[in-house]
């Protein structure tokens, strides 16, 4: 926060005007709050930069995930004949596309926040961490359009969900937990290393491969499945099916909880990251 001082010189009448850095640390918190419409202005302006003024515009929102899921029905379900946890494919594909896209999308998008609007950080005090925190509601938005296709696939095969279905915002919280966090440590790390904005792409097509999308993660063998559980999307897309589908999923709580302590970990890590670096921002970007 910049403040302003005005002194005045025992010798001359005229004042000047200093203007020095404010102790941003101590007030930080309530910054937050103080900056709170900045967060609204800026979500709402990257959904409307999303959706509007786009040959396709919001109905991308729709092609991608029935897309992934026909690609990965096909494949896994017809072609490797894969076990769908007592689900039709296509659903036990869809739950796990809920929060692969939610948790993708908004790192990818989190993770060059801070370079999309670098002409705002060199300009003026506010809080750094709004600019990836506000990225969470454009993939909240298209979390909310495939939740819709999932409930209408759900009533094609006239699949009834789980009373467990209640569960999903705890899963979802978990998600946002993990996206934030890991949307905090690479957008302050592409700040200072801009080749990362190569890597971060890889790292989210990668996870796409290494995460149970296109699969249950219960072909996985059982002396497999704690480490397989070190990738932590893994507790949450297994949580989302344990949620939707019920019956004939169950959760492998070792790993699910491996899931959650690392999620948290991450987390602590990218916040303490991004406020150790967040006063070079400025200067770096």
């Amino acid at each position: 926060m910049l403040k302003v001082k005005e002194k005045t010189s025992n010798s001359e009448d005229e004042g000047y005007i200093v203007i020095e850095a404010g102790k941003s640390e101590k007030h930080y918190w309530a910054d937050l709050w103080r900056y709170r419409e900045l967060f609204y202005f800026l979500s709402w302006r990257d959904i409307l930069v999303r959706y509007k003024q786009t040959v396709i515009g919001i109905a991308w929102s729709v092609i991608r995930p029935l897309l992934t899921m026909l690609v990965f029905t096909i494949i896994f379900g017809r072609i490797a004949k894969l076990p769908s946890d007592n689900a039709p494919y296509p659903i036990l594909v869809f739950t796990a596309l809920l929060p692969w896209q939610f948790f993708s999308t908004a790192l990818s998008d989190a993770s060059s926040s801070l370079i999309s609007n670098q002409n705002m950080i060199s300009k003026i005090y506010f809080p750094r961490m709004i600019i990836p925190s506000s990225t969470i509601i454009v993939a909240l938005t298209d979390f909310s359009i495939s939740f819709i296709l999932l409930a209408i696939t759900m009533a094609i095969y006239r699949f009834v969900p789980n009373w467990k279905i209640v569960f999903i915002p705890l899963f979802l919280l978990l998600a946002i937990i993990l996206s934030l966090g890991m949307g905090f440590l690479f957008s302050a790390l592409n700040v200072k290393y801009r080749d990362f904005r190569y890597i971060i792409p890889f790292i989210v097509q990668f996870g796409m491969y290494i995460s149970p999308v296109g699969f249950s993660s219960s072909i996985v063998p059982e002396r497999w499945r704690f480490l397989y559980s070190i990738n932590p999307m893994v507790g949450v897309i297994d949580g989302f099916r344990w949620a939707i589908i019920g019956k004939g999923v169950s959760l492998y709580w070792p790993g699910f909880i491996l899931s959650i302590v690392l999620t948290f970990l991450i987390a602590i890590w990218g916040f303490w990251y991004f406020r150790k670096t967040e006063k070079t921002f400025a200067d770096s970007i």
